[in-house]
């Protein structure tokens, strides 16, 4: 059985994911959740934070598990999503199917409103002073993820997660350019969940992606930016089926 390897996006951890994977069964030995550096976990010493690194740390961890279990089928939600979908352009023989989750990159995207404050400096280390872990975590649960959930994650709203985030996006104004024409590598085998009332990344995103790879797409409508928890049961309905 592949692994099924499932990587979380910003502002969250891997404790995203729990919801989806009691929905999905999974057991301990049948996946891994990462926690992308600086997301719960101190940043390595010598790490960039920068969107090819991660790629890099992606990569090496899918690597490791084709080692011992063959290619892996990836979930991808957010910066997780836009990671997902780099590595499977550029390795997919490390993938089986991917999947991801209200995020891509498009050379016609321009970054929402917050994202261009982190990417500016100064405006961008104000932002993260400004930005409390009450607030964020209310913020997070208005846009779809549980009360209690978004309480545990924003735990780890510290001095790395900070600092990752602004090193993070300040390496990708333009990723959408820099990242789109590898797409012709990509698996055939691939889907795309999409909250439609997503207010950081627009429904047509997904919907050009769609056309261009021939990516398998899953619209929800009324449902916003964390759609893998507000629609949980309806993504591990079709995860299960995709993976079959």
């Amino acid at each position: 059985m592949s692994q099924k390897v499932f990587l979380h996006g910003v502002p969250d951890t891997p404790a995203m994911w729990a919801p989806v994977i009691d929905e999905l069964g999974l057991t301990e030995s049948e996946y891994v959740a990462p926690a992308m550096p600086g997301f719960s976990t101190p940043i390595p010493a010598g790490f960039s934070c920068t969107k090819e690194a991660y790629v890099d740390w992606y990569i090496s961890i899918l690597e490791a598990i084709a080692s011992k279990s063959g290619p892996s089928d990836i979930v991808g939600h957010d910066w997780g999503a836009l990671i997902t979908f780099r590595v499977a352009s550029l390795r997919p023989d490390l993938v089986r199917t991917w999947t991801v989750a209200n995020a891509l990159p498009h050379p016609d995207y321009e970054w929402h409103t917050m994202a261009k404050r982190w990417q500016t400096p100064i405006i961008g280390e104000i932002m993260m002073m400004l930005i409390g872990k009450k607030p964020m975590a209310k913020a997070m649960a208005a846009n779809g993820v549980p009360a209690a959930l978004a309480e545990e994650e924003i735990r780890h709203w510290n001095g790395d997660m900070k600092k990752a985030i602004l090193k993070l996006y300040r390496s990708a104004k333009h990723a959408g350019t820099e990242w789109y024409p590898d797409i012709k590598a990509l698996p055939e085998r691939g889907m795309i969940f999409w909250g439609n009332d997503d207010p950081y990344v627009q429904s047509w995103v997904a919907e050009k992606v769609a056309a261009d790879t021939g990516a398998r797409l899953e619209g929800q409508d009324d449902t916003g930016h964390w759609s893998v928890l507000e629609r949980k049961e309806e993504l591990a309905r079709l995860l299960k089926d995709h993976w079959a």
